[in-house]
């Protein structure tokens, strides 16, 4: 197995005398199976030291490089110019036209400094900037969109507003735009007042942003006069003529600009007559080449003179050169900071590619892209792909986007679409430099806006070096080599016949074993493999000797061919040597320090690496390795990530240089590529996610509910995600004693009044204890009496228990790519989405739609059910099967007697225009709901009947053979498709949200509502007292599909609301009043996982600065627990108040998770406090937003004292497909244990889930939800038999929940014995089970035989001498069978 698996801790040819030592509690489980040591290369764990560079911020420049001060003054007038720009490329032009003036120094001398945006957070260049505008005659402003330092700019020129002699102000925010003054010309009106000019600003759906409405203003200038008094009219002409000056940004129409404007508006010389020529007019959007005589507003006069050029080669200028289109800025090209862009023209050139690069003056490249890279005869386009290198969303730039616009102009254009990116307020070095990357601002602006557009890619071509004085772009030639090999990759699968394109299918196992080949969430990867290469072969592509079935497939792959019939590896398609791995591997040194030399022993013999898959035709079906520390527990605690190993390495060197891939298709949710140690977004070449992937194309299907993991690909590996459906979710049911408790409880119902009733309810109590909901519910002690009263309480609380297990739901099965769900198996999903009220769309919720008709509120009932009043309880559940009916209803009238859903446009309009005869009124006819309001059920099932359309459309593989055509992938976002069901169809490009829009007010409301209750559940818990700190942890994807609830819920513990600016963006905070918020503000402890720290930076920025803010308020400590935490663990460790209000934690940049589920799921550790030192090591790294640039900064004490005064944890649970132990994920994160180790008087923390999947939010504690899940999901026979019907991979997904669940009893210790004693029972005792587990999996059986042995040797599972004889003799003939010995 060595070769399979890293960990010193497998468990091969272990007979059973090695376990006899299995029942004495204190023996852990590698302690008693036999161990094969791997030399590994573990050092001590080192300690990482971030130091703050500089001013601890991103943008280290200053604007002493933008300083010029005259020299000669020769007695003339100074005119002092003071300029604020996003980019730096008017710097260059501004400075030249200064110092031509300088020195012609006829009527002037002029003095400029230049400020960018993004020095202005520094204190000192902010306070010279105020000193700079207290002697200034002129402030011009441009492209100013962020809004903390918008409200900086703002104040800062307010002041001198009356005293200057000018300020213009150019696109940017309305709260700046507000200051322009030019004589009697000025805005302050806007938003006032009915000029043209506010209407600018009003917010228009399809508004492209400002710059494109001013351009238009521009054109239109005379008739806009018009509405302007004669004495304006003047000045507002002046103004236009200097934005169409500026937006000309070329040194001469500078020169003139500041002519005009100095000669018009400084009173020193208004007297003397300074000659201004009008502004140069560049064309507004057309084609500019380097080399070409000038811009081109016609595509085919271009190409008539690329084919006439005597430089260029006959291959270049021949039919059959691929073509790449660029789409440029103007301001670069006419300020002449345009040297990185002809850099990547020539190097694409160079590659032999042809290239259209064209351009737009404003902020929309829609028209122009459509103008002059499609054929306005053919509608083909004539470009193979497109690489944006604006960095900027398609239609909008930073200001407004309109990506439904952008998305039509990109699906007529067809091409795959790249959007690389140009530093802008770092300097390389700075970049170089940090292990974050890009700033978080740019992440957001030109990294997570393109991703809406279906942008691909964010590589990261140019940068600025401030020592050259200059400040102009320069290209970064590795990375632009990169960039134009990769768009000519992505243009020619465009270019190549389907039967010569080659294709490499990449599965994962995790955790490396054999029986885990192909893991994948919700994923029956191998039928799926099948599946997408049956249809691939139709197709065309060269699939040779694909095997019958699939089940043959995962024989092939798995199975070497060479071995006896079942060996302990699996096929080797490729056997590298030492020397060809290190030709072909330019980074291969970069790995010894982790792993020593090649060829090590992970994917190895020990003379040669070993690539393992299976070639069919053109199409290799490889298995990636995995990160190769998950079994040492030495390299488990180090705080950083270790590099890939050299088996990792070979792999992708492999599929690149000897399988030669056009492209690489990544086959499910997720594997370790775009994890591995590198900057968090914007790559360089030393990270390692960057240089694993090469050149090759990557497509990569990824579960549709995951956004935030799919963008980590996207951003790391630079993949084109393809979303895939979870499978159909159902009713979970009752079962075995639930379903009797059901019968009993009904039984009582008709029968209560009777004499019978007593006996019926000791039935109940005594039934509702052999089903352990004895933990859940108060139950009277057997044979005390009890009135009709209480009696009814008893039977509504276990009624609204078994109820809660009954409509829970779970997905059932696998899902299989390009199979999407009958009609009928689409049922529980509406279902779901109905019983949501959609508010923004005027749509009411069905269970709120029957609750009115029988005078009820549904909140109340939601309530009374929780409390177990029977009379509720029951009518929730008549609700919730009332839905279910008529909904079933509506879907048989909607579908054909195959169960396929019939193109329903004109079902849909002939049910919804028969009145009486509509399904679901005839379904609600014969209940108590008759009377149903039936204009607001029409508005409901019109909805429900276009997401029914949705979830079952089949696009999954059609957008697979449109990425690997070579075509664009239409984005849409990834989520929950029950709360936003937008998220279908799949196959879609997945993409997250603007980390600017979050949390949103919809969210804040819902997020009041779990923290009120979650506080009252707490103080119910703890004797009436509010907690005084919650350890909570934020995750991307929740965040992303609920649209920041858990990051409000955290603003409203703390008591802080977020604020948006103008634009809608949140990037503010401010303080709730302790009287508003009617109880003291909870301290708390935020773990971000990393995936959270590299989506949403930002957000983390805004908490940090919220907990601040609220620990320096000047509030009595009993009402203000960040306070008083703050102050006294300032005192012990002697620092700051601001520092000892560190409260927002994660992983350090570039590493993910703790490592505790590594741990956990390779048994690879020893004790529960070597876990929490994992947990410790790995994510005490704090975001400071005082000093955002440094990155995620160790502050270990800070985090354990902050920790040791929890009261409580918790954690959010926002959708139906995961909970808490079908990921790892949860128990990872879960701090639980480890909070009572810290505490001073160790006492065990109340540990919390919130539970937001239905309309009827709960907070339960974590025990509650982990029985909740058992009995769901493990112990249930709907759930498991969906699981097995899938085959090989049903059983892992057994096993993987039973080893989380021990994951919990390791983090917490809230799993009860019972659990672990069913599920043995369940799968053990059960021969007949036993038998089908075995022959499915052997290799996942022996894993899950392993996990009880293991739970019984750690202490969480007590149980009979003889259950655990009976699972030790199994282990024994399991090893067996696997090790191919018969006995």
């Amino acid at each position: 197995m060595a070769s399979l698996v890293s960990s010193p801790f497998t468990l091969p040819n272990s007979k059973v005398e090695h376990l006899s030592s299995i029942s004495q509690k204190h023996y852990f489980l590698h302690s008693f199976l036999p161990k094969k040591t791997n030399p590994t290369f573990s050092k001590s764990p080192k300690k990482f030291q971030c130091n703050a560079i500089g001013n601890g911020l991103f943008t280290q420049t200053t604007q002493e490089v933008r300083r010029i001060v005259p020299e000669n003054l020769k007695g003339l007038t100074t005119v002092k110019i003071v300029y604020v720009v996003l980019e730096a490329q008017y710097q260059s032009a501004l400075t030249a036209a200064v110092q031509t003036l300088n020195k012609n120094g006829e009527f002037a001398s002029f003095e400029v400094v230049g400020y960018l945006v993004e020095e202005l957070r520094d204190e000192n260049a902010y306070k010279t900037f105020c000193k700079d505008l207290e002697d200034a005659n002129i402030f011009i402003g441009s492209l100013i969109f962020v809004e903390e330092l918008a409200l900086k700019i703002k104040s800062a020129v307010e002041k001198e507003r009356d005293r200057l002699d000018a300020v213009l102000v150019f696109p940017s925010m309305p709260e700046v735009m507000r200051l322009n003054k030019l004589g009697s010309f000025s805005m302050s009106q806007l938003g006032q007042s009915k000029s043209p000019f506010f209407q600018l600003f009003k917010k228009k759906k399809s508004s492209a942003g400002f710059s494109d409405q001013m351009l238009k203003l521009v054109r239109t200038l005379p008739k806009v006069l018009k509405y302007l008094p004669s004495d304006k009219a003047q000045d507002a002409r002046l103004y236009i003529l200097s934005l169409q000056f500026w937006l000309g940004g070329s040194p001469d129409n500078l020169v003139n600009f500041l002519k005009m404007v100095s000669g018009s508006y400084v009173p020193a010389l208004k007297g003397v007559k300074m000659d201004y020529s009008d502004p140069v007019l560049y064309l507004d959007s057309g084609i500019w080449h380097p080399l070409a005589p000038c811009m081109y507003d016609d595509v085919k006069e271009y190409l008539n003179w690329y084919a006439t050029r005597r430089d260029a080669n006959e291959k270049l200028k021949s039919s059959n050169a691929p073509v790449i289109g660029l789409v440029l800025q103007r301001s670069h090209i006419v300020t002449g900071d345009e040297s990185h862009y002809v850099a990547v023209i020539m190097e694409l050139e160079a590659r032999g590619a042809k290239v259209i690069p064209i351009f737009a003056g404003g902020l929309d490249f829609s028209g122009p892209v459509e103008r002059y890279f499609i054929d306005p005869i053919t509608k083909k386009p004539f470009v193979n792909s497109v690489v944006s290198l604006t960095g900027f969303a398609l239609v909008g730039g930073p200001a407004r986007q309109d990506h439904p616009r952008a998305i039509e102009a990109l699906m007529k254009l067809d091409v795959p679409y790249i959007v690389a990116l140009p530093l802008v307020f770092q300097t390389t070095e700075e970049w170089l430099n940090s292990t974050l990357g890009l700033h978080p601002i740019q992440v957001a602006l030109q990294v997570a806006l393109p991703e809406l557009d279906g942008g691909m890619e964010p590589i990261v071509f140019s940068g600025r070096d401030p020592r050259t004085g200059k400040w102009k772009s320069h290209a970064l030639h590795k990375r632009v080599e990169q960039l134009c090999t990769r768009a000519i990759k992505w243009g020619d699968l465009k270019r190549k016949s389907k039967a010569e394109k080659k294709l490499a299918i990449t599965v994962f196992s995790f955790p490396p074993d054999k029986g885990n080949v192909g893991t994948a969430a919700y994923l029956n990867v191998f039928a799926s493999i099948y599946s997408v290469l049956k249809d691939l072969k139709k197709d065309g592509y060269n699939v040779e000797g694909l095997p019958e079935t699939s089940a043959e497939l995962i024989e092939e792959v798995i199975h070497d061919k060479e071995a006896q019939f079942s060996s302990p590896n699996l096929n080797v398609a490729y056997k590298m040597n030492v020397r060809e791995y290190q030709k072909l591997t330019p980074y291969a040194t970069a790995l010894e320090e982790n792993w020593g030399k090649a060829p090590g022993n992970l994917n190895s013999d020990g003379e040669n690496l070993l690539v393992y898959g299976k070639q069919y035709g053109n199409v290799f079906i490889g298995v990636q390795p995995t990160f190769g520390y998950e079994g040492d527990p030495m390299r488990l605690l180090f705080s950083k990530s270790a590099s890939p190993h050299h088996g990792f390495a070979a792999y992708y060197s492999f599929v690149e240089k000897i399988f030669k891939a056009d492209a690489v298709l990544h086959f499910g949710t997720h594997g370790s590529l775009e994890f591995m140690p590198g900057k968090q977004v914007g790559m360089s070449d030393a990270c390692f996610p960057d240089s694993l992937i090469g050149n090759i194309p990557n497509i990569y299907y990824y579960a549709a509910n995951n956004p935030s993991e799919a963008t980590i690909a996207k951003r790391r590996s630079y993949a084109n995600t393809i979303s895939y459906l979870t499978p159909p979710a159902e009713n979970a049911g009752l079962y075995k004693g639930l379903k009797q408790l059901s019968e009993l409880i009904a039984s009582y119902q008709s029968l209560k009044d009777s004499g019978r009733g007593p006996q019926i309810v000791s039935s109940i109590i005594s039934t509702a204890r052999q089903c352990n909901l004895d933990k859940d519910v108060d139950l009277p002690d057997e044979g005390q009496e009890i009135d009709a009263k209480e009696r009814d309480l008893v039977v509504g609380k276990v009624y609204s228990k078994i109820m809660e297990i009954e409509s829970r739901l779970l997905p059932c099965g696998l899902h299989i790519i390009g199979e999407p769900p009958t009609a009928m198996e689409a049922v529980a999903t509406l279902v779901n989405i109905a019983a949501l009220d959609r508010a923004e769309d005027d749509i009411s919720s069905l269970p709120s739609i029957l609750a009115a008709t029988v005078g009820r509120n549904i909140e109340e009932i939601y309530r009374g059910n929780d409390n177990g009043v029977l009379r509720d309880v029951e009518l929730l559940r008549q609700i919730t099967e009332a839905s279910r009916g008529a909904i079933s209803a509506f879907v048989e009238r909607s579908t054909n007697s195959k169960g396929q859903v019939v193109d329903n446009s004109d079902k849909l309009t002939s049910l919804l225009g028969f009145g009486i005869n509509e399904p679901w009124i005839q379904y609600l006819s014969n209940t108590q709901f008759y009377r149903a309001d039936r204009e607001k059920l029409r508005v409901l099932f019109q909805f429900l009947g276009e997401c029914l359309k949705l979830i079952v459309a089949n696009n999954e593989v059609g957008s697979l053979k449109q990425a690997l055509e070579g075509k664009y992938v239409e984005p849409g976002p990834g989520g929950d498709p029950i709360r936003n069901p937008k998220v279908l169809p799949t196959g879609k490009n997945i993409h997250a949200l603007d980390p600017q829009s979050i949390p949103t007010t919809a969210a804040l409301q819902s997020a009041k509502i779990v923290v009120e209750r979650l506080l009252e559940r707490q103080k119910v818990d703890n004797g009436g007292k509010y907690p005084e700190t919650v350890a909570l942890v934020l995750w991307g994807t929740d965040n992303i599909k609920t649209y920041g609830e858990s990051l409000a819920q955290v603003m409203w513990m703390i008591g802080v609301r977020p604020v948006a600016d103008t634009l809608g963006r949140v990037n503010r905070v401010e303080p709730v009043s302790l009287e508003d918020l009617g109880r003291p503000r909870v301290d708390v402890v935020v773990n971000c996982s990393g995936v959270f720290r590299d989506l949403f930076i930002n957000q983390m920025n805004l908490l940090d600065r919220g907990i601040k803010m609220v620990a320096e308020l000047d509030e009595p400590e009993d009402q203000n627990f960040v306070r008083k935490h703050a102050l006294e663990q300032a005192k012990t460790l002697g620092i700051d108040v601001r520092e000892a209000a560190t409260r927002v934690f994660s992983n350090a940049s570039g590493s993910y998770s703790s490592n505790i589920n590594l741990a956990v799921e390779n048994s690879s550790w020893n004790d529960e406090k070597q876990l929490q030192d994992m947990y410790l090591s790995r994510k005490s790294f704090a975001f400071d937003c005082d000093a955002p640039g440094v990155g995620m900064m160790e502050k270990r004490k800070v985090f354990e004292m902050a920790l040791s005064t929890a009261d409580a944890t918790f954690q959010n649970l926002d959708s139906s497909e995961i909970s808490l132990t079908d990921v790892s994920h949860y128990f990872d994160s879960d701090p639980t244990n480890l909070v009572q180790n810290l505490r001073k008087d160790g006492k065990k923390p109340s540990a919390y889930i919130a539970d937001t999947t239905t309309a009827n939010a709960q907070v339960r504690t974590l025990s509650e939800t982990v029985r909740l899940d058992a009995r769901t999901k493990l112990l249930n026979p709907k759930w498991y038999e969906g699981m097995l019907s899938t085959g090989y991979e049903g059983v892992r997904e057994i096993e993987k929940r039973l080893t989380n669940t021990v994951g919990w009893s390791a983090t917490s210790g809230q799993v009860d014995n019972w659990v672990y004693e069913e599920a043995n029972t369940t799968f053990i005792k059960d021969e007949e089970m036993l038998n089908r587990l075995m022959n499915t999996n052997p290799n996942s059986f022996r894993k899950l035989l392993q996990t009880f042995l293991e739970a019984n040797g750690r202490g969480y599972w007590d149980t009979s001498e003889e259950n655990i004889e009976k699972l030790k003799q199994l282990y024994s003939e399991v090893e067996d069978k696997i090790e191919g010995i018969d006995r």
